[in-house]
């Protein structure tokens, strides 16, 4: 992209500094020498100054010649105390990083961080941020654990020879975006000020350099013609540009340099190559399996799955562990970074040089624990059509090909799908399965499919992106695609037509990177226009938002953002193995799948409000017992182009257990669902047949993806087993024998009336994805005319509510509360109506008038599934201890009519939280 618009000028940065950058760091209390290796650590602040790399890039520039070691371990939500650092097993402590010195882990001797080149003289420190949401009664903390931090640190000697010099930073203030949808930093830099405040007076009582960034930046806000964050916290490029001059000011005086004619835009673009590789090698993905505890498992040649000891098997048989494997690529990262040092130190100087990485060591190769039948232990595969042969359908089930490797070989490993407004299919091609190796191609993709002749198959293939790593979810938002990429969650738009992306943008940051298989997956956007995704076991998740303290989560969960509001929660606190599946259905009623054992929960009962680490507790009502797992993705099955008994029926993957698409009737089981299995839609005796994902189509048929691949397992087989394949993937399209396909309803680009009636739609997706269009429309403009809708809709329609309701959902997905219309809906005739009213009563209960009397009337309802989310809505109130005991009241008062398992579990679990309120 372009670099820009509208930056402050040197000069007035400099004049923004002179009388407003209030420290006492000065180039005589900061001593840089030659050779230098400078560590930076910190929250959201310090971890996203690497993507954009200005702070390096100005540092590089100043002492160009002096050959400065820097590397970037900020982690995002950061705080200065240690237990305000989540990290998942065996990550390594700061200490270690910082020394570059790890303790042995798994037998194994070696320094692990031998090569990491951190060993750090210099530290800069950027913490305060998460910990002023405390305000002014958690002060005395905050100062406590910053001297512990200064302490500890002064008394280390990270280099192997001396103390660090520690230079603190202050939290940046809170920008006002003038945005109704987001929080306008009053009060947050009431809090930013009081903790700036405080870091000066213990710098300056242990004498340490200290850098007041909350007033300059309040004031760069002021005087910049647009905005320098994404959401009032979190600095975008142009952002940290401003901040990296205003740090070199701050602590070096006059403005930059660059010697020799070098250019700072040159030596910026060095640094972020550098960066790239480092940042793989930091924030490594499957940690779990590169220094957790699997990184230990045995293998065998001569066993299908993982031995329980070396014991067991003879030398000869022995295969490498995942540790020997994977820490010899962050031994191949961390040269290809030091490498990367050099060409920045020659840049910096006006010159140039050519990164050569012949350097690095070699990588440990392993043979496969699970050969093909093939010769040498080649795996065969069946090609598209082939495989249709080898499915058993259903009663009337149909399978063509739409797409295969064959047709297109960018179709490689597809882990998730989707039907944009346009009709067409997009796919996230996961070549690099399990994740990317150093010195291959980082290319896993976002493909869009067309088929432009509409004769069912697919002939056009777009990548929308072609450089990512480990997509393992996306939606549609906004006329872009909000992508998982662990640790980030980043949106990808085309704002100039030409069908690529040119836009991006990291939203949030901080999901864990463990293990790919457990890391965020099943996108899906509820009825309100809030986003979900799953994340398994082993994950210590740890976020920052505008709104309040990080918000943290160990080993699993279900998460819930709002792209409009920048609100970050998790959904569900509990302890899944590896949840993957979640839908909602005609009424928002949502279903939670743990894809380990395809369990299936009632989203509803176990997403009530619980406060970090609790979690609720174990032993969850469940829908219906399952006969076989695990479970990687879930679907409606709504589309006129299937039987009428069908509708509405939940359908539910299989990728070892039967290898197939599951079929279940669902029935409403008081307050809560039951379902009962149906005949699958199909299966395969093929054994690399992995449908992953499944989606009805514009057209009504079911599309699924096959991820076709004989081996998949992290547990069972070595990351870098040879039998993973990096070759095949297929789309195929399932219809109905006799029921003719539909003409896919005009969505894109459609006047607002036009869209508004489709959300009177029968069909989930058509709502759905007519709800994704609107995402992009003007707020003011989709407000106007959906009041107009409402007052003309036919109150003797049997879906007269209904339709209210998805006027409901639309003002939640805009932001924009409309009490009056809330009222109305949580007074329906419909049981479901009033469900779900309470369901939106509980986001918005900050923003009406009395949501406690509110609920009061909800949690007395006649109907069990009403109460059920009230009860559930009630365990958010925990502002105040007088407030969870009014809650609480209420709740109990609910006990009073029949409870079944759904009800006492969620009554439980609310109660728990409630009582839990101390002040």
């Amino acid at each position: 992209m372009t670099q820009r618009r509208n930056l402050l000028t040197w000069s007035c940065l400099i004049a923004l500094g002179l009388g407003l950058v209030s420290n006492f760091a000065a180039a005589a209390d900061l001593q840089i020498n030659k050779g230098d290796h400078i560590c930076i650590i910190g929250n959201t602040l310090a971890d996203r100054m690497q993507k954009d790399g200005w702070v390096e890039t100005m540092l590089q520039a100043r002492f160009a010649g002096d050959d400065l070691v820097i590397r970037n371990l900020g982690f995002s939500a950061d705080t200065v105390a240690l237990d305000g650092r989540l990290r998942s097993m065996n990550f390594g402590s700061p200490d270690e990083w910082l020394a570059g010195k790890g303790n042995p882990i798994g037998g194994y001797q070696e320094n692990r961080f031998a090569k990491t080149n951190t060993n750090a003289d210099v530290i800069f420190a950027f913490f305060g941020y998460n910990e002023s949401f405390a305000g002014e009664k958690g002060l005395d903390q905050f100062k406590k654990d910053l001297n512990d931090f200064i302490d500890h640190t002064l008394a280390q000697k990270y280099n192997g020879k001396s103390a660090p010099r520690l230079v603190l930073f202050s939290p940046i203030a809170h920008e006002d975006l003038h945005n109704p949808n987001l929080p306008d930093g009053k009060e947050n830099n009431q809090n930013l000020k009081l903790y700036t405040e405080a870091m000066a007076q213990v710098a300056k009582a242990k004498n340490i350099p200290f850098v007041d960034l909350y007033t300059p930046t309040l004031a760069a806000y002021a005087a910049a013609k647009s905005p320098l964050t994404i959401n009032g916290v979190h600095l975008n490029e142009d952002g940290n540009k401003v901040l990296a001059q205003i740090i070199d000011k701050s602590l070096f005086g006059a403005a930059v340099e660059p010697k020799n004619g070098a250019s700072l835009t040159q030596i910026n673009e060095a640094v972020k190559d550098k960066n790239f590789y480092w940042y793989r090698r930091y924030r490594m993905v499957d940690g779990y399996s590169t220094f957790g505890a699997r990184a230990f498992l045995v293998f065998s040649k001569a066993a299908v799955r993982q031995v329980k000891s070396a014991k067991d098997v003879k030398k000869e048989d022995l295969l490498p562990m995942n540790y020997d494997t994977m820490q010899r690529e962050l031994e191949v990262l961390d040269v290809m970074t030091s490498n990367r040092d050099q060409r920045i130190w020659a840049v910096a100087m006006g010159k140039d040089r050519q990164v050569d990485d012949s350097n690095t060591p070699p990588f440990v190769e392993t043979d496969t624990n699970e050969p093909g039948k093939g010769p040498n232990g080649a795996h065969e595969f069946l090609s598209g059509e082939e495989a249709i042969k080898h499915m058993k359908l259903g009663k009337g089930i149909k399978v063509g090909l739409f797409a295969s490797e064959e047709q297109f070989p960018e179709l490689i490993n597809p882990v998730q799908m989707s039907f944009d407004t346009q009709g067409r299919l997009w796919v996230a091609s996961w070549k690099n399965y399990p994740h990317w190796q150093p010195k291959t191609p980082m290319d896993d993709k976002l493909l869009v499919l067309e088929d432009t002749n509409h004769d069912g198959k697919a002939d056009k293939v777009t990548a929308f992106v072609d450089n990512l790593e480990d997509p393992t979810g996306f939606e549609f938002w906004n006329g872009g695609v909000i992508v998982a990429q662990a640790p980030d969650i980043v949106f990808y738009k085309d704002t100039d037509g030409d069908g690529k992306a040119d836009q991006r943008t990291v939203l949030l940051s901080g999901m864990d990177t463990a293990d790919t298989h457990h890391t965020s997956n099943s996108f899906v956007m509820d009825p309100g226009g809030a986003f979900y995704w799953q994340e398994g076991t082993f994950h210590h998740t740890q976020v920052e938002t505008p709104w309040g303290a990080a918000v943290r989560n160990i080993n699993a969960g279900v998460y819930r953002f709002e792209p409009r509001t920048a609100k970050f929660e998790v959904y569900v606190p509990y302890n899944f193995a590896n949840p993957h599946g979640h839908v909602f259905d005609y009424w928002g009623y949502d279903i939670v799948h743990d894809g380990t054992g395809a369990v299936p929960y009632m989203g509803a009962s176990f997403s009530g409000h619980t406060d970090y680490p609790a979690k609720h507790k174990g032993g969850a009502p469940v829908l219906y017992k399952q006969r076989t797992r695990p479970c990687p993705g879930t679907e409606i099955l709504s589309s006129p182009a299937f039987p009428k008994d069908m509708q509405g029926d939940l359908l539910v993957g299989n990728v070892i257990g039967m290898q197939g698409i599951l079929h279940y009737k669902i029935s409403e089981d008081g307050s809560g669902l039951s379902a009962t299995e149906q005949e699958p839609i199909l299966s395969s005796d093929d054994y690399n047949f992995r449908p992953v994902d499944f989606e009805m189509g514009p057209d009504g048929a079911l599309y699924f993806c096959d991820w076709q691949n004989p081996i998949i397992g992290h547990m069972q087989h070595n990351l870098r087993d040879p039998s993973r394949d990096q070759k095949h993937g297929r789309i195929y399209k399932v219809t109905y024998e006799g029921m003719p396909l539909v003409t896919p309803a005009p969505i894109a680009g459609e006047p607002i009336d036009k869209l508004l009636d489709l959300l009177k739609s029968e069909t989930d997706r058509v709502r759905y994805r007519t709800r994704i269009e609107l995402t992009g429309r003007n707020v003011d403009d989709v407000m106007a005319a959906l009041n107009k809708w409402v007052a003309g809709l036919d109150k003797s329609e049997p879906t007269y509510e209904h339709n209210l309701l998805e006027a409901l959902w639309l003002h939640q997905s805009f932001n924009v509360v409309d009490e009056a219309l809330l009222k109305q809906v949580l007074a329906a005739k419909d049981f479901h109506a009033r469900a779900a009213a309470t369901r939106v009563l509980c986001y918005w209960r900050d923003r009406v008038k009395d949501p406690l009397k509110l609920l009061a009337v909800q949690s007395k309802d006649e109907n069990p599934r009403v109460r059920l989310e009230a009860i559930r809505a009630l365990s958010f109130f925990t502002d105040s201890k007088d407030q969870a005991d009014a809650a609480i009241e209420i709740a109990l008062e609910a006990a009073d009519k029949p409870l079944d398992k759904y009800l006492k579990y969620t009554l439980d679990e609310t109660t728990k939280t409630l009582d839990s309120v101390k002040k």
